[in-house]
């Protein structure tokens, strides 16, 4: 990634606002994304270097391989680092123009290894070519409740036999108080990363109407409906879990 892009610091919800209006990914979020999600999910970092890792295992030659939702193509460079010695095509896809404009410009002086095309569209509507692996990270909690499965079938019905969903995803705990635990112990990881009671607020009541998160027994059960003939939960930080999901 460029040297000339320094990382800018999420002060978005720093001072107190009159009124909290929708979250939206513009150019203000595209401009501090990095340092936003960073802070905001925990073991974020990790988790892309380690998909770079499980890449390895089900991108095929000369395959085609999807980001979906891919902001500021975090999974995609790791994918590319990660996929040395293998010949396949990266494509990201993100319904934001500011995250696709930001990527390219942190990306510019970056030497792609393997061929990368970003386009701007809903992945709801994107056609989707045979590939071997697709990852949408943080995305689909962002799609209304109703689209999800139709999504979902939509990768999978692309994917080669063999092939592999990641599919990261913000849930809520099956168990009540389970739940409550969880979501106080994300708002401590919040506040040791440097985020006021203030930010935490105006960030919840900013998202909280556009991302409607489900049970992990809702996740679990919609992946298998749709087909995948394994399910695994592998990666989990507080309630932000990854689920690889097989063909």
């Amino acid at each position: 990634m460029s040297d000339n892009q320094p990382l800018s610091a999420d002060s978005i919800y720093a001072q107190k606002l009159t009124k909290v209006d929708d979250f939206r990914f513009d150019s203000g979020v595209a401009n501090v994304f990095t340092d936003m999600i960073n802070r905001s999910i925990p073991s974020y970092a990790e988790l892309v270097k380690y998909i770079g890792l499980l890449a390895q295992r089900y991108v095929t030659e000369k395959s085609v391989v999807y980001d979906l939702g891919c902001s500021l193509g975090a999974v995609s460079l790791s994918i590319d680092q990660s996929l040395k010695n293998r010949d396949c095509t990266l494509i990201g896809v993100d319904y934001s123009q500011a995250m696709i404009e930001r990527l390219s410009l942190v990306t510019q002086e970056y030497q792609w290894l393997h061929q990368f095309n970003s386009h701007v569209a809903d992945i709801r509507e994107f056609e989707l070519q045979a590939n071997s692996f697709t990852v949408m990270n943080f995305v689909l909690q962002f799609l209304p409740q109703e689209d999800r499965e139709q999504m979902l079938q939509k990768v999978y019905s692309a994917l080669n036999q063999g092939g592999a969903l990641v599919l990261s995803e913000k849930i809520k705990l099956d168990n009540s108080q389970d739940d409550e635990l969880i979501f106080d112990l994300h708002h401590d990881f919040k506040r040791s990363q440097g985020y006021s009671d203030l930010e935490i607020s105006q960030k919840r009541d900013a998202i909280e109407d556009m991302m409607k998160i489900d049970s992990e027994s809702t996740q679990l059960e919609r992946l298998k409906s749709v087909g995948f003939s394994k399910v695994i939960k592998w990666h989990q930080a507080y309630n932000f879990v990854s689920y690889l999901a097989v063909k």
